[in-house]
């Protein structure tokens, strides 16, 4: 990697070409090796930036080595994906000493994630996610609702990249899952995907659990894909149900999630109303997208903005809602395989798909390149 220059833009919107390797900086503070870490090194390929190792286990170690990479390198831009302080306070601090440009990448409304855990901290946090974006070049949201959340909060200028997938099932996937997890080819599966954590009073994945188990039909399955504190919960709410129609095969590797979903028949994307999930779409939906499975949700903007006819779109506001969980009750006692096939004919023929991740790298590259020009 070449050392990185300051560069004087000329007006003209030259190309990434025309800018010396290195001049740009990126990082996750996620960290390197985080899924959120190759998102933005994919999504910025065509810039050849430095990608900074930042360590999250490591937070003020890697925040100190980010400003003597800014000092010694003086790049032109630092593009940092995600919103956590051991990456933002840094570039607050560069860019109040150097002048030192950046652009944040963000999936989430930082101030009402942070106040899932008290007000205060909520408060913080939306007086720093202001400051963050008041002082940026530029904002790359994973939705529209984040870019103009982020214009609103002060930000210069901002654009959609909303993610994509990382892999692609196997030809067989779907027969060979399906025996490995002992479910018939005539039950339909319903695929949810994600850390199975524990919120408040809430399990992530129990809504489908509780629903499933409820039903009065013995054709319908929930396959819950992932691990985390909350998978003993969840087990505990299969009951007897565990390994027939409620399917735990708990953390599986990334590049095998496909393989899982095309076993499915449909899938469930669990998300609150609230500001923390209205601003979403969360990475979840494209892998559901990129297999064919129709989608079952809650009303959030996505459910109408993205629904070409795929979508269902149940009351309540959350998962957890009760209003939420009869309706995802009566809506599988009622479903009958034949909208299942429409609604994922519907997936198939969308005329849009956000998760092109060509088309994200293009625009991600011209974003940055007007804004160093």
């Amino acid at each position: 990697m070449s050392a990185a220059h300051p560069s004087q833009g000329d007006g003209s919107g030259a190309g990434p070409d025309a800018r010396p390797q290195g001049s740009i900086v990126c990082f996750a503070t996620q960290g390197q090796g985080h899924i959120e870490g190759l998102r933005i090194r994919l999504l910025l390929a065509d810039l050849q930036p430095l990608d900074y190792p930042f360590d999250r286990g490591h937070k003020l170690r890697s925040a100190i080595g980010l400003l003597r990479l800014i000092a010694a390198r003086r790049p032109a831009l630092v593009v940092m994906e995600g919103t956590g302080t051991g990456g933002g306070l840094p570039l607050l601090l560069a860019r109040a000493v150097f002048g030192t440009r950046y652009v944040v990448s963000s999936g989430d409304a930082v101030g009402p994630y942070l106040g899932l855990r008290s007000p205060v901290v909520g408060w913080l946090g939306g007086f720093y996610e202001r400051l963050l974006y008041r002082r940026c070049a530029g904002f790359i949201g994973w939705t529209p609702y984040l870019v103009g959340r982020a214009l609103t909060y002060g930000a210069p200028r901002g654009m959609t990249a909303a993610g994509w997938t990382r892999a692609d099932p196997a030809p067989d996937a779907r027969a060979r899952v399906r025996a490995e997890l002992g479910v018939p080819e005539d039950t339909l599966l319903i695929g949810l995907t994600g850390s199975i954590h524990k919120r408040r009073e809430y399990v992530y994945g129990s809504e489908l659990v509780r629903a499933v188990r409820r039903s009065g039909r013995r054709d319908v399955a929930a396959c819950v894909i992932g691990d985390g504190s909350g998978l003993d919960m969840l087990r505990e709410e299969a009951g007897e149900d565990l390994g027939v129609r409620v399917l735990l095969p708990g953390r599986i590797a990334p590049e095998l999630v496909p393989d899982y979903l095309a076993a499915c028949d449909l899938a469930s994307l669990s998300q609150s109303t609230d500001e923390v999930g209205a601003f979403r779409y969360t990475t979840k939906l494209s892998e559901y997208l990129a297999v064919g499975l129709p989608v079952i949700t809650t009303q959030t903007p996505l459910a109408y903005d993205l629904d070409e006819g795929y979508l269902w779109r149940l009351p309540g506001a959350a998962p957890w809602d009760p209003r939420y969980i009869d309706a995802l009750v009566a809506l599988l006692d009622g479903l009958t395989r034949e909208q299942v096939r429409a609604h994922a004919d519907a997936v198939a023929a969308r005329r849009t798909d956000p998760f092109d991740r060509s088309e994200q790298q293009r625009r991600a590259a011209a974003f940055v390149s007007d804004l160093l020009a």
